[in-house]
C-alpha cells in the first residue's frame, strides 16, 4: 500500500530528513535518489540545493510505500492567479497505477493551489498523463528560458 504525505514547507508540517508519520526514513536522500534513478531532468541534484528547493515550495506532497520514497511532486503558487506544477516523478515500477495521478491531485487539492486561475506546468514525455488529469497542451504558448 502506498500512503501519500502532504507538506506546505512554511508550516510545521514539513520536516526535512523525515517521512512518513514524521518517522526517521533518510528522505533527502531518498528523494536524491528518486530523481537519479527515475528522472531524466533532476539527476544530479545535491541535497544542499534539495533543501533549498523544499523550502521555496508552497506545496509538496511525497508518496510512501513503508518506509520508501515511491513518489513526489511539487508546486510553486502566488495563491490567486499562478501555480506551476514541479517535479512530478513516481519509481518505475509503479508507474501506471494511479500513483502520479495522485499526486497530481493532492498538489491541486492544496489550498495554495485549490483556486488558482491557471496551472502550468513543462513536459517533455508527459503530455498523454496530463491530458487524463484535465490539463491541455497550448501550442500558443511559447517557453523563454534562461540560464
Amino acid at each position: 500500500m502506498v500512503r501519500l504525505v502532504r507538506h506546505r514547507p512554511g508550516a510545521t508540517a514539513l520536516r526535512l530528513g523525515l517521512g512518513p508519520d514524521l518517522l526517521p526514513a533518510d528522505s533527502l536522500r531518498q528523494l536524491q535518489a528518486l530523481f537519479q534513478d527515475h528522472s531524466f531532468w533532476a539527476g544530479n541534484r545535491s541535497l544542499a540545493d534539495l533543501r533549498r528547493m523544499l523550502r521555496g515550495s508552497e506545496t509538496v506532497v511525497s508518496a510512501w510505500q513503508g518506509r520508501r520514497l515511491v513518489g513526489f511532486g511539487r508546486a510553486t503558487s502566488d495563491g490567486v492567479y499562478r501555480a506551476v506544477l514541479w517535479d512530478v516523478v513516481v519509481t518505475s515500477e509503479l508507474q501506471g497505477q494511479g500513483l502520479g495521478r495522485q499526486v497530481v491531485s493532492s498538489l491541486l487539492s492544496m489550498p495554495p493551489l485549490r483556486r488558482v486561475e491557471r496551472v502550468y506546468l513543462m513536459t517533455t514525455n508527459g503530455r498523454g498523463f496530463y491530458e487524463k488529469l484535465g490539463f491541455r497542451w497550448v501550442e500558443s504558448q511559447r517557453l523563454m528560458l534562461r540560464e
